[in-house]
């Protein structure tokens, strides 16, 4: 038994033998021929080479498995034990409720059977599909996010060869909206209103001095509630004012030692407790939620909705990411894009560059347009 590369004759006489693709050809122990495609170029013949030379070994050595008839199901649970299984817990989550969605839509039986037409399937059906709020369908970011989960997957089938080709993803075009992040004035009256606050109970303090401590956290350092809520007191030097976020704890996957504002550490001195994490929170991230909304209807803080769904409380306060959105929009303009970014532990930098561009390069941008002359003189 033996394996061969080529190039298409019909390819190399309509694109140039530079762009047509190169293939890896054998004939399986069951006599059938097999092919897979490795791409264009010098890149595309030392992938076929190396495919050559794998195939050829395992025809030899009597290991040879066809991928032909790989199941879908068989795919997904060698891609959850080598994959999913070494995510974060949140994004594991994301890619098996990505996984759940393209199984129920589509149905797929064979990796083979996936195609560009099978995305485009999916996609049509699931922007149909409810989305969280009444009245609502699922989003474009949602769908999005689900495509690239998919994506991924479908890439490393390519490369574990289970598909000759990774089909196309056409993503949804997304809305773009201006980022909402806590104000000055609405961040004093919350913070006020704080004292309205019923949990968390059993505390060695009152429950506004947890929420104040949390307000402050957030807004003052622009870290995530995950990584508060994480904060333990061995991982906290208030005499040095800093603390530490680890790898497991933050989207970002590094360790950092932050250096904390004077202002800072003086709410977390209040938080003493003998509980193993600075700000314990005993119940759902669900209950959280609505005591934070409960707090700033109590501050009076009403935001205008503009989507077309059926309103909820939660459409008309802010959320908790907002706090760390004010961090980075309130200091875009008094650090460097590299400080900024370290201390938002973004792993891009264009992130970062979002709030930079609208701080700091369009205040500028503005400032510097054109007046003509008729209205300088009007203004004189």
């Amino acid at each position: 038994m033996k394996a061969w590369i080529y190039q298409d004759d019909k390819q190399v006489k309509k694109h140039g033998s530079a762009k047509a693709s190169w293939y890896v050809g054998w004939i399986d122990p069951e006599g059938k021929r097999r092919c897979q495609s490795c791409g264009p170029g010098s890149e595309g013949k030392n992938a076929a080479q190396k495919q050559c030379r794998k195939i050829q070994a395992a025809l030899i050595a009597g290991t040879y498995q066809s991928n032909a008839k790989k199941t879908w199901a068989e795919f997904r649970h060698e891609y959850e034990v080598k994959i999913i299984g070494g995510l974060a817990v949140r994004s594991r989550v994301e890619v098996l409720t990505a996984f759940d969605h393209f199984e129920r839509i589509i149905g797929p039986k064979t990796m083979a059977a996936l195609k560009t037409a099978t995305i485009d399937e999916y996609t049509a059906k699931r922007r149909l599909e409810p989305g969280k709020k009444r009245g609502d369908t699922v989003s474009p970011a949602t769908v999005n996010k689900e495509l690239r989960h998919l994506r991924a997957a479908l890439k490393k089938a390519h490369r574990w060869s289970y598909l000759a080709a990774v089909p196309y993803f056409d993503l949804e075009k997304e809305p773009k909206h201006l980022p909402t992040y806590v104000t000055g004035e609405h961040f004093a009256a919350i913070y006020k209103a704080a004292s309205h606050a019923r949990m968390p109970a059993n505390e060695a303090y009152p429950a506004d001095v947890w929420w104040r401590g949390v307000l402050v956290m957030g807004y003052m350092t622009g870290w995530r509630i995950s990584e508060i809520l994480a904060l333990r007191r061995e991982d906290l030097d208030l005499e040095g004012g800093a603390a530490i976020t680890w790898a497991e704890d933050n989207k970002g996957k590094r360790d950092e030692r932050v250096i904390l504002h004077s202002v800072v550490v003086e709410h977390l001195r209040k938080l003493a407790g003998f509980d193993a994490h600075v700000f314990p929170w005993n119940h759902d991230r669900r209950t959280l939620q609505s005591e934070f909304a409960r707090i700033q209807e109590a501050a009076g803080i009403h935001l205008p909705c503009r989507e077309t769904h059926e309103h909820t409380r939660f459409c008309h306060v802010y959320g908790f990411h907002d706090l760390r959105r004010a961090f980075a929009t309130m200091n875009a303009d008094r650090l460097s894009a590299d400080a900024l970014q370290a201390l938002m532990r973004h792993k891009s930098y264009s992130t970062t560059q979002k709030y930079v561009n609208m701080a700091r390069q369009m205040n500028e941008a503005v400032a510097s347009l054109h007046v003509p002359d008729i209205l300088n003189k009007q203004n004189a």
